[in-house]
């Protein structure tokens, strides 16, 4: 089964709080942040009117995540108010994972030095319980905080510490975000090479996760970590790929972020290519005429995707009727379909027709100039 329809069949088959919890986690995933939010505060309600401590505290720390995404610093304040209010009002105990949730809520609020004290606390009692879970949040959300602190070598213990635990614990998701922070900290000591091959072990992870957003995350920061290595083309190459993948309405943040470091490169990073090939929506951008519309045009656009996907291949006329037209090749009838289908495509991507730069003609067939810079991406990234 589908792991999209799978999660939203488990969805059905649990309680409507622990349901609602899913569904926003399913919207979380695949970047539709405020659908989330919408289904995530819903299930907090319900879990907070059932005392369900642990599942509120759940859906908080997702909330916040998301909050702090989409910039709503007044909803981490309002959140931060909630926990302070059950401790103090409701008089619920102080566990390990309440003092994690108002260790993110100081953290995202800009008080790192609070932050540090809850995730200490947290860890105290994470340990006294002896909740494997709990401890590796507190240790994760601790190396978080020593690196805005720019405390690298304390932060890089505290990974150390937490991939013992990887071992025997499955916690896929904070694996991952454990893997792009290390990351980040390896980039800001300047062991790039080191940063860029642990970007490509989480970016494994996140394949087998489904995770949308955090694929275009990683993207992100490949791109910011080639940046700050000099590697101007490869940033480029990432940060345009993150840009064109996000919704900026609702990575809100990062999407800023992005557009900060593709001003910094003095281009928007599409200029690098000659033709652009979105395999998805089916679209094709040529940098001078710009987005060229194939609209009922399949036969153009399959023979336009088989020549790009081997540049400089020579494919014979037979090769093009059996592949593209499904067709037995016959001379008196496909040799002029061929020639005009040809001249057809030319007209609509070359810039100049009259000086073609793109598609040529050998001896034996027709073939992608191999100097052209063509990009072609799918949903999942770079072809």
């Amino acid at each position: 089964m589908h792991v999209k329809h799978r999660k939203e069949y488990m969805a059905q088959s649990l309680s409507k709080p622990d349901s609602l919890y899913e569904l926003g986690k399913l919207y979380s995933d695949r970047g539709d942040f405020f659908l989330a939010i919408d289904k995530l505060k819903e299930a907090a309600t319900f879990y907070l009117s059932d005392k369900n401590l642990a599942s509120y505290l759940k859906s908080a720390n997702l909330l916040l995540r998301l909050y702090a995404e989409t910039n709503q610093q007044d909803e981490i304040f309002k959140m931060k108010e909630t926990l302070q209010d059950l401790v103090i009002k409701e008089g619920v105990e102080l566990s390990s994972r309440t003092y994690y949730t108002l260790a993110l809520c100081a953290s995202y609020k800009g008080q790192q030095e609070v932050a540090l004290d809850y995730l200490q606390k947290s860890l105290t009692l994470a340990l006294s319980t002896d909740n494997k879970e709990d401890i590796c949040y507190a240790i994760y959300g601790t190396a978080a905080i020593y690196r805005l602190l720019g405390k690298y070598q304390e932060a890089l213990k505290e990974i150390y510490n937490l991939q013992i635990f990887f071992q025997v614990l499955d916690l896929p998701e904070l694996k991952t975000s454990t893997l792009i922070l290390n990351a980040m900290i390896l980039r800001e000591m300047k062991r790039f090479d080191e940063a860029i091959q642990i970007l490509w072990q989480a970016h494994d992870l996140i394949k087998s996760q489904k995770a949308m957003w955090m694929h275009i995350y990683m993207l992100g920061i490949m791109g910011q970590t080639y940046l700050r290595m000099g590697e101007k083309d490869m940033a480029r190459m990432y940060l345009t790929l993150a840009h064109r993948s996000i919704d900026p309405k609702n990575l809100v943040r990062f999407a800023g972020e992005i557009e900060k470091e593709l001003q910094l490169l003095g281009d928007d990073g599409q200029k690098d290519f000659d033709i652009v090939f979105d395999l998805e929506k089916h679209t094709v951008v040529e940098k001078k005429l710009g987005q060229i519309d194939f609209k009922n045009q399949f036969i153009l656009l399959d023979l336009l995707r088989l020549f790009i996907q081997n540049q400089g291949q020579v494919y014979s006329k037979e090769y093009l009727v059996e592949h593209v037209w499904k067709q037995q090749y016959d001379p008196t009838v496909h040799d002029n379909k061929i020639y005009v289908t040809i001249k057809r495509l030319r007209k609509m991507i070359e810039p100049d027709y009259e000086k073609p730069k793109y598609i040529f003609r050998a001896k034996n067939g027709y073939f992608m100039n191999k100097s052209a810079r063509i990009h072609m991406e799918s949903r999942g990234g770079e072809v």
